[in-house]
């Protein structure tokens, strides 16, 4: 038996043995369960079952009343989950976790063999954290300059062994954490309550992670870039296609301001995203050699005409006023020896955000999943408004430049279930209506009334950050835009770029079209050549 099946087969024991806590359904439907007078029974039922468990009631839908296997089609088991999430909300409660398994039952597989789904649903007492009081940080830094191991003991207040071992709580590929290398974007949180952070005991499980998000009355999300070149393009959309609030950039004091350094600070900057700078690996150094980097950093931060400020010379109540487009703090740390960690918890705990934006909701499709009994799941970051399970949404633009109806089956945060979400949240919204193989990175998610136009050319005003002879038209690189990836062509209006120029160009999709607006920065990349622009005009397909 598996692991996973065990957890079925526990549920189903419990509820023969106690009952108290465990309730079976094989379905739940809005007509019926949510109509005038059952929700309320329902509801109070739920609260007994979460009073019986201590706080936690289970629930394991797609079975018969004496815990038979009977299995239920993927929507009739997104109906119940639905359903569930709405009495657990009159209950004072929420969805915490769902696991899903195949069994013989209804609907069918890939390979036409009859197939249904049983879920067990975990609620718990309480209601989650609101959503203004949460900031999203974007780690930058060369490869090896510790800013998974900073982040790692950061989330969970332990120090580093010396070797990276916290880093581990980030990298999500076995690979990864065998070579000491991150090779795509990952991900972290802790929180603050009142009595001061709130840290994972072990990040590697999803009901810590939810945990966090429970318990919080403030959270820290960070997005996890990569340092090594040859990923500098993740880099990129870890930083340009995420709403971020704060950069966080790292330089090791072993090794100084880099080439790659300057490239991820010129990147944080050039989108105007407020930055800290974290020296560390300062257990490796002496004093002296901790002074020498802290000028380098100046000297980097002034070349690009930015203040500097010094945390330890000038506390951290300094640093969270004056922090901004132009005054970045520098804080000296240590994984290893957790100097300044505390210094970054009050940073983080204070600083507002800044990333949210007014407006109706829109998120850019960072990544998809396929999840059993639940479907296509789009994730990424909400850049404005906020989105509720059971809105009616658009999705696009699609390979033929038209927007799809979907419909939200479901929220999560950081593997926490939620009714909602607003601008800055990092979540995963589960879509009824669409496959997960239609569903591309630099899509959107907007209102079912929107009127959006794909854009396939737009004006911009560009500076060319490093580029070996002049751009010239028909010039390709890479055009990175919120979380759009996509090849382009160059125009500059007056036939050419060198290196250093600021001007104006037409940019060309070269392969479909995207949404795009004005207002809205990017990053442009070809072998060792980058820049970054603004977008100035549009024109629509």
């Amino acid at each position: 038996m598996s692991p996973d099946r065990a957890v079925l087969q526990r549920a189903l024991d419990r509820g023969e043995e106690e009952g108290g806590s465990v309730e079976f359904k094989e379905r739940l439907t809005e007509e019926l369960h949510l109509s005038e007078g059952r929700l309320e029974s329902l509801a109070a039922q739920l609260r007994h079952r979460v009073l019986s468990g201590e706080g936690e009631a289970t629930y394991v839908v797609g079975v018969t009343d004496e815990g038979g296997l009977a299995g239920i089609s993927t929507d009739e088991f997104s109906e119940s989950m639905d359903v569930l999430s709405l009495l657990a909300e009159e209950a004072g409660a929420h969805i915490e976790e769902v696991q899903t398994w195949g069994v013989d039952g209804v609907g069918s597989d890939a390979d036409g063999e009859n197939k249904g789904i049983v879920g067990v649903a975990t609620v718990r007492e309480g209601t989650v954290l609101e959503d203004d009081d949460h900031i999203v940080v974007g780690t930058a830094g060369h490869v090896d300059h510790g800013k998974s191991t900073l982040v790692g003991s950061l989330v969970t207040g332990e120090p580093d062994d010396g070797e990276g071992g916290t880093r581990g709580f980030l990298d999500v590929q076995p690979h990864e954490v065998e070579r000491g290398l991150s090779a795509d974007l990952s991900y972290g949180v802790y929180g603050f309550d009142e009595d001061g952070p709130v840290r994972m005991d072990n990040p590697h499980r999803k009901t810590d992670r939810a945990r966090i998000v429970e318990e919080s009355d403030r959270l820290v999300s960070f997005v996890d870039t990569v340092g090594h070149e040859p990923w500098l393009r993740t880099t990129i959309r870890g930083l340009v296609g995420q709403k971020l609030d704060y950069g966080l950039l790292t330089v090791a004091a072993d090794d100084g301001v880099t080439e790659t350094t300057r490239e991820h600070l010129g990147i944080l900057l050039a989108t105007e995203l407020p930055t800290i700078v974290a020296l560390t690996k300062t257990d490796l150094v002496t004093d002296d050699r901790v002074s020498e980097v802290e000028r380098e950093v100046e000297r980097a931060l002034r070349e690009v005409d930015k203040t500097p400020l010094r945390v330890e010379r000038h506390g951290v109540e300094a640093a969270i006023e004056e922090i901004s487009e132009t005054v970045v703090p520098v804080v000296t740390t240590s994984a290893v020896t957790q100097r300044g960690l505390d210094t970054l918890d009050e940073m983080f705990e204070r600083l507002p955000k800044t990333g949210g934006e007014v407006g109706e909701f829109r998120m850019y499709i960072d990544r998809t999943y396929n999840v059993q009994g639940v479907g296509a799941v789009a994730s990424g970051t909400v850049k404005s408004g906020e989105v509720e399970a059971g809105d009616d949404l658009l999705l696009g633009p699609m390979q033929d430049g038209q927007f799809r109806e979907v419909e939200v089956r479901s929220i999560e945060m950081h593997y926490h279930r939620v009714d909602e979400a607003k601008a800055g949240r990092i979540v995963g919204i589960a879509l009824k209506g669409v496959r997960e193989a239609d569903i591309e990175r630099g899509m959107v998610l907007l209102p079912r009334d929107a009127e959006p136009e794909p854009v396939r050319e737009f004006e911009a005003e560009v500076m060319v950050l490093n580029h070996p002879t002049r751009i010239g038209d028909g010039y390709e690189p890479v055009v990175h835009l919120e979380t759009i990836s996509e090849a382009a062509r160059f125009y500059p209006d007056d036939g050419q770029l060198l290196p250093g120029d600021a001007g104006t160009t037409t940019v060309a999709f070269k392969f479909r079209s995207y949404l795009v607006e004005e207002g809205q920065k990017f990053v442009f990349r070809e072998g060792r050549s980058k820049g970054v622009g603004t977008v100035t005009e549009v024109r629509t397909d």
